[in-house]
């Protein structure tokens, strides 16, 4: 390039070889994958930070120990170097990781200051042998109305439909003898809320319903408005969790209690997921437990549907960091 150039190539023509052309040898095409059985295909843990950490420990302390055996035995047993052998190791170090680090469906901590035990397992709240906890609204409605008061797939409908045979009236006169005792903050008018009951109670209010050995403990831990959309709040929840714990060390006698995951329907507590609910309720456990026992057992049941959201190994870890907390 002269020194005139400004630096832009100028085209030019094709190059072509000056020796004889050689044939381009053909194309390899890539072998694709060998099928292979659902057995035989290495799925590694997916999910969590944690579950990868270990599966990666635990595989590396099985690779230490086999090597250790190896190192040992080696020179005792012919053809213990062999593919096959070395093969079979290396599936068993992979296969001991992703056990260790499979998801769990059950999370079980002991609490030694005070005694008693928090489990968190999918299931059916209502097969639980103890006694209930079931979310109320403040005005403690139980009339379905086709689903638009109270949502036919809620933990409230099944109480009434599981526990009470349909009957509404009679679930209605316990309610009404359980908050006799309390007091209304409001009530409305009938033609702002043509459906379903008008007084309005405290949030953390708490009916006891039934008999023993397996007790009802409502608390309104949402507000119905009078257009029947519930809403609730971490300040509202937290609230109802103190009067929850209140009412269950008053009249559960310290037995086994379990409780769904409140909030994790139509409260509008969906800016919590369910990770964040767990933790809070179990938070809110703890502490009062700390300052007074309320039961030995609390069970927290998740809906099988639930579970694929809710981290139970990171879960477990934040259970045992609470119990360590508590026994200092």
């Amino acid at each position: 390039m002269s020194s005139g150039d400004s630096g832009r190539l100028d085209p030019i023509g094709p190059i072509r070889p000056s020796g004889p052309i050689r044939p381009r040898p053909p194309r390899r095409h890539l072998r694709s994958r060998p099928h292979l059985p659902p057995y035989l295909r290495l799925r590694l843990p997916r999910g969590t930070r944690r579950a990868r950490q270990v599966f990666a420990r635990d595989t590396m302390v099985a690779f230490g120990g086999v090597s250790a055996v190896f190192q040992i035995a080696g020179p005792f047993v012919p053809h213990s170097a062999s593919g096959a052998v070395v093969g079979l190791s290396v599936g068993a170090c992979l296969g001991w990781g992703l056990l260790r680090s499979r998801p769990a469906a059950r999370v079980r901590q002991v609490f030694r200051r005070p005694d008693m035990t928090v489990v968190v397992e999918a299931g059916d709240v209502f097969d639980q042998p103890a006694h209930l906890v079931v979310g109320f609204c403040d005005t403690f409605d139980t009339l379905s109305a086709g689903g638009r008061v109270i949502n036919g797939d809620s933990v409230q409908a099944q109480l009434l439909d599981r526990r009470y045979g349909g009957d509404v009236d009679r679930l209605d006169a316990e309610l009404g003898a359980a908050l006799a005792s309390a007091r209304p903050v409001a009530r409305e008018e009938r033609a702002d809320k043509p459906l379903g009951k008008l007084d309005r109670y405290p949030v953390g209010t708490v009916a006891v319903l039934g008999t023993r050995p397996r007790l009802v403990f409502g608390v309104a831990y949402s507000r119905i408005g009078n257009d029947y959309v519930a809403s609730s709040g971490v300040e509202d929840l937290w609230r109802g969790l103190g009067g929850l714990w209140d009412a269950l060390r008053a009249h559960a006698q310290l037995e086994r209690v379990a409780m769904p995951l409140v909030g994790s329907g139509l409260a509008r507590l969906g800016h919590l997921d369910r990770d964040s609910l767990l933790r809070l309720i179990l938070m809110s456990f703890v502490a009062r437990s700390r300052e007074a026992a309320i039961c030995r057992e609390l069970r927290l049941v998740i809906r099988p549907g639930e579970l694929e959201s809710i981290d139970m190994r990171e879960l477990a870890a934040f259970l045992g960091a609470l119990a360590s907390d508590s026994e200092r």
